[in-house]
């Protein structure tokens, strides 16, 4: 018997991702002042990530978007592939929309996008109800569309062309960019899609939790966190409610969707960059990393807080990373995931880790690499 030969869709959204590190919150109309802060473009890299595990199977054929959006990595990787689309030198979101409708002209099973929201809005625009997977490689993911790692992104790929796994119904949503760089998060729904899904390697949607309880235990944990932030060191906040309710307590703004810098309750750095955390760590002795998982997902690295990356967590060490969240949040998570875009940084951060839930409270919880293997 002849094995079917599986026809994916692939794309690649050259500029994702390039605002995270450098603190602009996205990159959607911003290439140009990423670029100017130093960004450097991830997204191939996190393509390559899922094309290096996708090149192991014999039976793919592969349709792309041409050039960096797309052709370049898969030759790199060694896949079979034919060019599609041919996309413009500045590739733009109708780039990906064509793409997408070259996609379908192809019957293909399913189309592979990399990038974030915005990218996700874009091929579900064009791909109506035909399978999509999202490999994350942009500064927001908060649709239900993207795998928990581009090595889960070929996990899921397989088995779907296999015929082993189900489509299953999502949600792609997306903030108001506007809002979300003045520090409002506002998340809008945009299309219903269908994205091959097995429970541990699909990301779930945001979810927001408001009620008077986790009001009070984020209260609970800013009294402790002033408490043992009177140690003289440098403290890192990243995003999120529960950290921003630490630093209201110590007097200090803080830029609720940034990573902000406090010692003894002074503010050091407001809305910083990787690059003003290296610095930092180049002049203070000891310094810390408070972070809070992202409800329902359950990210504590690698969604949102781009800045603290795998470079700031090497200087920083695993030892001095600290975890808060609410109970209410941690015991809907069956586990808190890092996605750091290095495999070795991810690795050394599994395990169980303690998570302050409280005044003087804390849990263990499991802590896993989203890009290890998971079947």
């Amino acid at each position: 018997m002849v094995a079917r030969v599986g026809k994916i869709g692939f794309l690649i959204n050259p500029i994702a991702g390039m605002g995270g590190a450098v603190g602009l919150k996205g990159t959607d109309g911003l290439a140009v002042a990423a670029r100017a802060r130093g960004a450097k473009p991830l997204a191939a890299k996190r393509a390559r990530a899922c094309l290096h595990l996708l090149s192991r199977e014999a039976d793919l054929l592969f349709f792309a978007a041409s050039g960096e959006m797309g052709e370049d990595e898969l030759k790199e990787c060694g896949l079979q592939y034919t060019v599609a689309y041919v996309a413009a030198e500045e590739s733009s979101s109708q780039d990906t929309k064509l793409a997408c409708r070259a996609f379908l002209e192809n019957d293909v099973d399913l189309i592979i996008f990399c990038g974030g929201d915005g990218t996700a809005r874009d091929v579900a625009s064009s791909a109506g109800n035909h399978p999509i997977l999202g490999i994350p490689a942009g500064v927001k993911m908060h649709s239900g569309v993207f795998a928990i790692s581009p090595q889960a992104a070929a996990e899921l790929a397989l088995g779907f062309v296999r015929g082993e796994l189900k489509a299953r119904e999502t949600e792609i949503v997306d903030v108001d960019e506007k809002l979300y760089r003045a520090g409002e998060l506002q998340t809008w729904l945009y299309a219903i899609a269908r994205a091959p899904y097995q429970p541990v390697l699909v990301q779930e949607r945001k979810r927001i939790y408001v009620s008077v309880s986790e009001e009070e235990f984020k209260d609970q944990i800013a009294l402790f966190a002033a408490e043992f932030m009177r140690d003289g060191s440098a403290y890192i906040l990243g995003a999120g409610t529960t950290t921003a309710r630490i630093a209201e307590l110590l007097g200090v703004e803080k830029t609720l969707l940034g990573v902000d810098v406090i010692q003894e309750g002074k503010l050091l750095l407001k809305d910083a960059s990787e690059r003003d955390l290296l610095a930092l760590l180049d002049k203070e002795k000891s310094v810390k990393v408070i972070v809070s998982p992202i409800g329902a997902q359950g990210f504590i690295l690698g969604r949102g807080s781009q800045q603290i990356s795998a470079a700031v967590l090497q200087r920083v060490g695993e030892e001095n990373l600290i975890i808060v969240s609410t109970p209410h949040k941690l015991a809907e998570l069956p586990q808190l995931l890092v996605d750091t875009g290095d495999e070795q940084m991810d690795a050394t951060l599994a395990g169980k880790r303690m998570v302050v839930t409280g005044y003087r409270i804390a849990q263990r919880k499991d802590t896993a690499a989203a890009s290890a293997p998971h079947i």
